[in-house]
């Protein structure tokens, strides 16, 4: 006989885990109990040695698929008189991390459940088991237990308890188990308040008539509350754009299953998995040559974002019929998304025609998560649902807080040997969106009981997340934006030493307090240095140009006019391209009123879209790279032939290499004077930063010794960029490393904060 004390750590609290552990002891006649704990899932067990070394085994290489074990302790102790195998209470210990579950999608068995006509879920909304349903989104406090969840108000009826209580029984501690008699429930309002009065078992049909007539709703989901009408008809959607104010940024759409998803785009096998798999992201795929759906979807775009239903409700609103729904984030205009009942009708009544609520309350609300297959993977664009809290091992971590960045801000926290990323905040810009930031770091301490000793947030001084770090009594370290950006995507492919790091994007203060964003560095993460970059051009209006593109255009005309000896001829182009307004920010830039040294990719993207008249002005981040990216024909390949990219300058200058993008301009404008396709302008345009960054990456690899390159930063979101870059740089044999489950975008920052900080903080301690 041997009595074993097991400690297991990791994501096994919410995923079957004490259930599993049950009727593993049971099958091989073992006694003792399991019970939850903040450290984790404790188990005491008794038995004959040959049946206790099977339990571990089984334990060990089969757990629940939800689950995810990080360490087993283990530990021998006196024999008990142990009579049975038992689920004991769950305990609480401060000071002590407990890993908890995403939120995942609903599982085969539960769909077969609502779609079964003599099941006693059928149709239920709210259905759930062990292996799929709330999780993150519904838990206040840890251990993982009913009553420290939203569902903690409703107590089961006696056919659930029985469930619940019975260890062969899926749903045995399903904490949000419920059915039609004892769980949460819809009802629908219209957008006045009024209850439409209707049995529950019409709630769905009537909704789904009510969008196959043309009406939009508010429908509250797992996360928070999404605009819904029918994909398939093109006013409903664009009265949605109009209610919304949301002229062109792409909607996101739900399809019913797989087959629908194939009537309209391409699908790989890795698509697949990630459509059809727990999580259920958001995917960008690549329409169809034949797609049907209303260009008002998705305007100006080759790709769409689909995802299939991840729960019971949306899975019961598709039908044969109604098999595309718009699903978008439902909030206004630049807020956080929605996801309290009163505060859902007073922001969005002016939105929809309907609301669906539902009874159980939403405590941390989270957007839905969007991946992106490029470079032979999928590649996380925002992260949130079905991905947070999952962490990041990461040993010697202090007890930091990392602000994140202002715009698609996550923030960070270090604990315990690990690092936990928050869900997608949205951009930091208006009181809603920082008070919901604030409000997610504090539940985000409470919840792992986490004390700060540091904080670590952007240089930049004028940041929101800098100026609310800064009001933190804890000591404070600042770090530069784009080596975040690097250090981000060399902890996710852990990663020490020097790098050469290319990080584009849009914005970010630099150390001679300009606005980086073309960087060539070579770093680890204790420290960087700049080698290269796009010349300065200075830029007018500051943040305006930002959603106005041709500020950047306007820029890089005179800055080519300056550099080319071409000044009038210039001159001459911005006043027939942009007009009198040309002219006025042509005076502003030549005086330097209001204006700022930029060396950001980002907007000289902008510049080049804005000259082909793609884009003067942006309704959403990014939408004139965006565009000018979608031009490029689908077959069109890269091209280093002097035929197929602008020429281009890289010059040095007091220790750096700086690239001069003026020769590019001036053949853009050559081409367009020869009325050279957009397409093929668009095309040119792409090969020729691949081909410089290509250039300065063998100048750096010969000057430094370096070898390995990291890509980050929003740019690298750009398909053909990235593809090419990666290529490119594999032919010449660097080593290329990107992001895949992090962000490149500033989704990612706040990750390289976070492991910069603790380096900085090992290096006092030393």
């Amino acid at each position: 006989m041997l009595h074993l004390f097991i400690k297991v750590e990791g994501i096994v609290q919410g995923v079957g885990f004490r259930p599993f552990v049950y009727n593993l002891a049971y099958k091989n006649s073992l006694t003792g109990w399991v019970n939850n704990n903040s450290e984790g899932v404790y188990i005491n067990i008794q038995g004959m040695e040959k049946s206790i070394n099977n339990f571990i085994d089984e334990l060990k290489n089969s757990p629940p698929p939800l689950s995810k074990i990080e360490n087993i302790n283990i530990k021998e102790l006196p024999l008990e008189n142990f009579k049975s195998f038992s689920i004991k209470k769950s305990e609480f210990r401060k000071n002590k991390i407990t890993l908890i579950s995403p939120d995942i999608a609903t599982c085969s068995d539960c769909l077969k459940d609502i779609h079964d006509r003599h099941n006693r879920r059928y149709k239920y909304a709210f259905t759930n088991c062990t292996n799929c349903g709330p999780r993150f989104s519904i838990i206040k406090s840890i251990p993982y237990d009913r009553c420290e969840t939203t569902m903690g108000k409703f107590t089961m009826c006696s056919n659930c308890e029985s469930e619940y209580t019975n260890p062969l029984n899926r749903r045995f501690h399903a904490q949000p188990n419920a059915c039609h008699n004892c769980g949460p429930h819809l009802w629908i309002t219209d957008n006045s308040g009024n209850i439409i009065e209707m049995p529950q078992d019409n709630i769905i049909d009537w909704t789904i008539q009510k969008l196959k007539e043309g009406n939009i709703f508010a429908v509250k989901g797992l996360g928070g509350f999404l605009l819904v009408c029918d994909g398939h008809n093109d006013n409903a959607v664009k009265e949605l754009r109009k209610r919304k104010r949301r002229p062109d940024k792409p909607f996101a759409v739900m399809m019913s299953d797989i087959d629908t998803i194939n009537k309209y785009c391409y699908v790989n096998e890795k698509e697949y998995n990630v459509l059809t798999g727990i999580r259920k992201p958001i995917v960008l795929l690549n329409k169809k040559n034949k797609y049907k759906l209303p260009d008002s979807i998705a305007p100006n775009m080759k790709t769409l974002g689909v995802m299939l239903p991840y729960t019971p409700l949306h899975e019961l609103l598709l039908s044969e019929d109604l098999d595309t729904l718009i699903m978008t984030s439902a909030n206004i205009y630049g807020c956080p998304i929605e996801y309290e009942n009163n505060s859902a009708f007073e922001n969005l009544n002016n939105i929809v025609d309907y609301f669906m609520f539902h009874n159980r309350d939403i405590y941390t609300p989270i957007d839905d998560s969007v991946v992106r297959y490029m470079c032979g993977d999928i590649r996380m664009i925002r992260r949130a649902r079905g991905y947070v809290p999952d962490p990041v091992n990461y040993s010697g971590i202090e007890n930091i807080l990392a602000a994140g960045p202002d715009m698609k801000n996550t923030f960070a926290i270090g604990l315990e040997n690990y690092i936990f990323l928050s869900q997608h905040n949205g951009d930091l810009q208006n009181v809603e969106t920082i008070n919901n930031y604030k409000r997610n770091i504090r539940h985000i301490k409470d919840l792992f009981s986490f004390k700060p000793k540091f904080i670590a947030y952007d240089a930049h001084p004028n940041y929101e997340s800098t100026l609310i770090a800064k009001d933190m009594n804890i000591k404070k370290i600042p770090v530069y934006h784009h080596h975040a950006h690097i250090v981000s995507c060399m902890v996710e492919n852990k990663l020490k030493d020097n790098v050469i790091g290319l990080s584009f994007d849009g914005t970010g203060f630099g150390t001679d307090k300009c606005i980086w964003g073309s960087e060539f560095l070579i770093c680890n993460k204790k420290r960087f240095q700049r080698i290269g970059h796009l010349d300065y051009t200075l830029l007018a209006g500051g943040d305006k140009s930002i959603l106005e593109p041709w500020r950047s255009g306007v820029s890089y005309l005179i800055s080519t006019g300056e550099n080319l000896n071409k000044e009038n001829q210039y001159f001459s182009l911005i006043e027939s391209i942009f007009g009198s307004n040309g002219l006025k920010l042509s005076t502003m830039i030549n005086k330097k009123i209001n204006c700022v040294k930029t060396s950001s990719m980002g907007r000289f993207f902008d510049a080049v879209s804005s000259i082909l008249g793609i884009r003067k002005f942006i309704s959403y981040e990014g939408q004139a790279s965006i565009e000018l990216e979608c031009c490029i024909p689908d077959n069109y390949s890269y091209s280093d032939k002097t035929e197929d990219h602008y020429d281009f300058n890289i010059i040095s200058s007091n220790g750096e290499y700086i690239i001069m993008p003026y020769k590019i301009i001036h053949g853009i404008i050559s081409d367009l004077k020869e009325n050279v396709k957009i397409s093929d302008i668009s095309w040119k345009f792409h090969n020729s930063i691949i081909a410089f960054s290509v250039k300065l990456c063998e100048k750096i690899r010969k000057e430094y010794f370096i070898n390995d390159i990291v890509l980050s930063g929003g740019v690298f979101q750009n398909k053909y960029l990235m593809e090419n870059i990666v290529d490119e740089l594999r032919k010449l044999n660097f080593k290329v490393y990107t992001h895949k489950y992090f962000p490149s975008n500033d989704g990612g920052i706040s990750l390289g904060q976070i492991a910069i900080a603790n380096e900085k903080i090992i290096d006092d301690i030393k």
